[in-house]
């Protein structure tokens, strides 16, 4: 077992399908005895949305920095939102200490949409984005397309295979840590 893994919820939508998928990754991960810690994006303080923050975090912003900076690895749970990520999740990035939070640090990242694509546009922007940060990209990603389709009434993950890639991605990527970390 590796240390904590980040499960960052790529939007700020309360209750949206990105926090139902988020449920089952991180309940995965659980399940293999893998400690996770989410992050929420819908929980980000409102003090981090002032100008001057850009200069000065708020102390509010910290736990969730230090969450960051602390893990072994980040696993990206993100939605496509117009063609690309949600700008929330980038301001969250970009909130982040620099250099060291992602840098040398492995990722893994998991797609949804309404759409037949399955995030992909959002993924690759996100791998852009963490390669520049110069982070450890875990290749096998999973792409959800037509999430509605795939989710029961109680907002659960019924289709096997899809639960099955999110398994096998979340053993994947735990083995990548131990690989990284040797």
């Amino acid at each position: 077992m590796v240390s904590k893994i980040v499960i960052i919820s790529g939007t700020n939508r309360r209750g949206g399908n990105t926090a139902k998928v988020v449920d089952h990754v991180d309940a995965i991960y659980r399940a293999l005895g893998q400690p996770t810690q989410v992050i929420d994006l819908a929980a980000l303080p409102p003090e981090i949305f002032s100008s001057s923050s850009y200069v000065e975090k708020p102390a509010e912003f910290k736990p969730f920095a230090d969450a960051v900076l602390e893990s072994a690895g980040i696993h990206v749970v993100t939605p496509e939102y117009n063609g690309g990520i949600p700008g929330i999740l980038k301001y969250f990035i970009d909130m982040l200490k620099f250099p060291e939070s992602f840098e040398r640090k492995p990722a893994c990242f998991t797609g949804l949409s309404a759409g037949d694509w399955g995030a992909l546009r959002s993924v690759e922007q996100l791998q852009a984005i963490f390669v520049y940060r110069k982070a450890y990209l875990f290749p096998e990603r999973v792409l959800i397309p037509l999430i509605g389709k795939h989710l029961t009434a109680e907002g659960r993950i019924g289709n096997e295979e899809v639960l099955g890639k999110l398994r096998a991605q979340a053993e994947g990527f735990i083995g990548f840590l131990k690989v990284l970390a040797a």
